[in-house]
C-alpha cells in the first residue's frame, strides 16, 4: 500500500476536512458553533438548513474522531480512487454519505412519530440557539421521550464516518484477502472477516442504545448499506493491484 501516492480527490477531501476542522476550533474561540449551522439536523428541526447534507461530511466533533477517519480515507480511498478514477470515487463518497444521514433521519423519523404520532411537529420542539435553550411542548409525553425528542431536534450530526463506512465495505468486497492489522488483534486479519464483524458491532450498538452512547451507529450502517449497493451496481471486478489478493 506505501507504492501508492494520495490521489488528488482523497487528498483534496483530507485538506478540505482538516480545514473545517480547524475552523470549527477558530471560531468556538468566537463564541460560535460552527456544528449549529454545517453539522445536519433532523429535517423538522428549527436548526435544519438545505446545506447542512453536505456540509456535515466534513465536520468532526473531535481531535480523535477526525483522526481516524481521515487515517481511513487515507489508507483505503486511496487505493480505491486510484482504481475507480476520481469522479467515481468522488460520487461514491458522497453517495455513501448522504445515504449514511439518510438512513439516520429514517430511524430518527421513527422514533419520532412513535413519541408524537407524526414526523413533523410543526414548532411543537422549540429552539432558542442565542439562549442555549431549548424545550418540547407536548403534552402526555413522559421525561425520557422529552429528553428523546430534544437530543433528535437540537444534536447535529457530524463527520466523514458514514462515507468511511461505505470505503470499508467496498474495500473488503473488492480486496477481500488482503490482511489488515487491528488495534488490540495481535496478529494480522483478512479483509473478509474483520470488516463484516464491524458492521455487526455497529448494528448491535444501534439498536442497543446504550446509555451515554452519541455515535449516530445506524448513519455508518447506512453508509455501509449504500457501498456495498455501490459495487454491486457497478459490477467492478478485481482486475487492478491484485497484487493486494
Amino acid at each position: 500500500m506505501n507504492r501508492i501516492q494520495i490521489p488528488p480527490v482523497v487528498k483534496n477531501l483530507l485538506i478540505i476536512n482538516v480545514l473545517f476542522f480547524a475552523a470549527t476550533y477558530v471560531m468556538q474561540s468566537k463564541g460560535i458553533q460552527l456544528a449549529f449551522y454545517l453539522g445536519a439536523f433532523y429535517y423538522d428541526s428549527p436548526l435544519f438548513r438545505i446545506w447542512q447534507p453536505i456540509t456535515y461530511m466534513f465536520m468532526h466533533g473531535g481531535f480523535t474522531h477526525i483522526l481516524f477517519n481521515m487515517f481511513a480515507l487515507y489508507m483505503f480511498g486511496g487505493i480505491l480512487e486510484s482504481r475507480w478514477g476520481g469522479k467515481r470515487f468522488l460520487n461514491f463518497y458522497l453517495i455513501t454519505g448522504l445515504g449514511a444521514l439518510a438512513l439516520q433521519l429514517l430511524v430518527q423519523s421513527v422514533e419520532v412519530y412513535n413519541i408524537t404520532g407524526s414526523l413533523m411537529n410543526h414548532g411543537a420542539v422549540t429552539v432558542d440557539l442565542a439562549n442555549g435553550m431549548a424545550g418540547a411542548n407536548l403534552a402526555g409525553i413522559t421525561q425520557e421521550q422529552s429528553n428523546t425528542l430534544l437530543e433528535i431536534y437540537t444534536a447535529p450530526m457530524v463527520g466523514a464516518s458514514g462515507a468511511i463506512f461505505g470505503l470499508l465495505v467496498a474495500f473488503g468486497m473488492l480486496y477481500p484477502n488482503v490482511e489488515l492489522y487491528i488495534m488490540f488483534i495481535p496478529v494480522p486479519v483478512k479483509a473478509k472477516y474483520i470488516i463484516p464483524v464491524y458492521i455487526l458491532i455497529e448494528l448491535f450498538l444501534g439498536v442497543a442504545r446504550f446509555q451515554g452512547d452519541s455515535i449516530a451507529h445506524y448513519a455508518h450502517l447506512g453508509g455501509a448499506l449504500l457501498g456495498f449497493i455501490l459495487v454491486k451496481l457497478w459490477k467492478d471486478k478485481n482486475t487492478y493491484y491484485d497484487y493486494y489478493e
